[in-house]
């Protein structure tokens, strides 16, 4: 366990991990400096220590024998990569709350779907009567759980969040899909697949990998696995593997020598992609030695999470869908496929770097109307152009107006924007609630 009583600690970063990490240290007596580019913190809500605001300075580094960043600080950041030099070792929360935790931990990454996976997963542990705590990128920083007794740990993890372990490891790590995303901070999708395959790097042989074989990027990773490796997807399951596979309402596995069925009957989340999901929480609670039963009670009362394909209102027989959190083109060539057409499409916001060309042919196929806004409009609309009819707007308010005015009975007005949300708002879920506001208002 890792000694912190009396170690000179620099936490980077004081959003909601930051903080959470800094009250841990304070707690077990080590001495804090508290750094944050931002300058309009208040210093009295963090805990004591010193604390620098504004532009980072190497200065600050002096004496200091660990640093803890926080996910969202960039790898080129001054304090991160004058530490390195400085020989003083660099964590991330996640790697902090591993020295500190017991139970298992099921850990869930891939570019779409690890909040609904991983609460999938959390209720499935729950419906089986076993204490669980979920949390992660999810929500609920993991150092938050140090030293709490429960049966398990279910957590969402960024891959910011693997660029920092060391020995952390997942008892069940699961990888779900890799798509474009992050470019503002990866050089390419190969760069940002090497950060996500670290979930993998310190499993073994009593661990368990669960791996998406229909995406080749991820499947190939079984390749250089130590863990157990059972793999999910809609394709046939390859022969003399664990796997999970799809029938007419229902799930076949053969995992561990275990072999059955799950019923489908009741589960309510629409979408092919859905049923990947199901497909790896199932698989992750088979690898625990879950009962099926539980399996099935569990996915049948899952509910649809907010902002993730969420229905919103029905008004003159126009469905409004909210997918705000569909930040990435995987995410909303996903939601188009769920939902039903002819789409009124809203999309847009702070541009990550990724390609737009994917969403051309669900445009062509699909939507009748896509309405870009925020700080990627433009850009959108030139890569897009002809796909579709594209309109342009600045703000939420505008394109939700103009879809209204769009819209006729049978048509499905959806904001699954491909972008993040810092242009206007100060996360997804501000962006989502603002749209409902606007649809129901009508």
């Amino acid at each position: 366990m890792m000694q912190l009583a009396g170690k000179r600690v620099m936490v980077v970063g004081l959003g909601v991990s930051g903080r959470a990490a800094a009250r841990f240290l304070s707690a077990r007596g080590a001495a804090l400096l508290l750094t944050d580019k931002k300058s309009d913190l208040v210093a009295s809500e963090l805990p004591a220590g010193e604390v620098h605001l504004g532009a980072e300075s190497a200065k600050w580094l002096k004496g200091v024998d660990l640093v803890v960043t926080s996910p969202g600080i960039p790898r080129d950041s001054i304090l991160l990569r004058e530490a390195q030099q400085r020989g003083i070792p660099v964590i991330g929360e996640l790697e902090l709350a591993s020295c500190f935790i017991k139970a298992p931990i099921i850990g869930i990454t891939g570019t779409n779907g690890k909040s609904t996976v991983t609460t999938m997963i959390g209720d499935i542990v729950k419906v089986a009567g076993k204490s669980v705590f979920v949390g992660g990128n999810l929500g609920t920083p993991l150092i938050e759980a140090a030293d709490k007794d429960v049966d398990a740990l279910v957590i969402e993890i960024s891959s910011f969040q693997l660029e920092w372990i060391e020995k952390f490891r997942a008892h069940v790590a699961i990888h779900l899909n890799l798509t474009d995303d992050h470019f503002e901070r990866y050089r390419d999708l190969e760069d940002y697949g090497r950060a996500k395959a670290r979930v993998f790097e310190n499993q073994g042989a009593g661990d368990f990998a669960i791996l998406n074989r229909d995406d080749p990027n991820v499947w190939k990773l079984r390749l250089t696995m130590r863990a157990r490796v059972i793999s999910f997807g809609l394709s046939p399951a390859p022969a003399g593997g664990d796997a999970i596979w799809t029938g007419a309402e229902q799930l076949f596995f053969d995992v561990s020598g275990r072999r059955g069925r799950i019923d489908l009957a009741q589960f309510q989340l629409p979408g092919r992609h859905n049923l990947a999901n199901a497909m790896a929480a199932a698989a992750a609670a088979l690898s625990m030695e879950i009962e099926p039963r539980a399996i099935e009670e569990g996915l049948a009362r899952f509910k649809p999470l907010a902002h993730r394909i969420e229905m919103v209102h029905q008004w003159r027989g126009i469905k409004f869908i909210d997918d705000s959190k569909g930040t990435n083109v995987g995410a909303v060539v996903e939601a188009l496929e769920a939902v039903s057409a002819p789409v009124i499409l809203i999309a847009g916001g702070f541009d990550k770097g990724g390609d737009y060309a994917p969403l051309r042919k669900p445009l062509t196929e699909k939507v009748k109307l896509a309405v870009f806004i925020g700080a990627a409009r433009d850009k959108m609309r030139a890569a897009l152009d002809g796909a579709t009819r594209i309109e342009v707007v600045e703000k939420m308010a505008g394109a939700v107006t103009r879809a209204a005015e769009v819209a006729v009975a049978g048509d499905t007005v959806l904001l699954s924007p491909a972008c993040s949300s810092f242009d206007q708002f100060r996360d997804y879920a501000e962006r989502g609630n603002l749209f409902k506001e606007l649809v129901r208002a009508l």
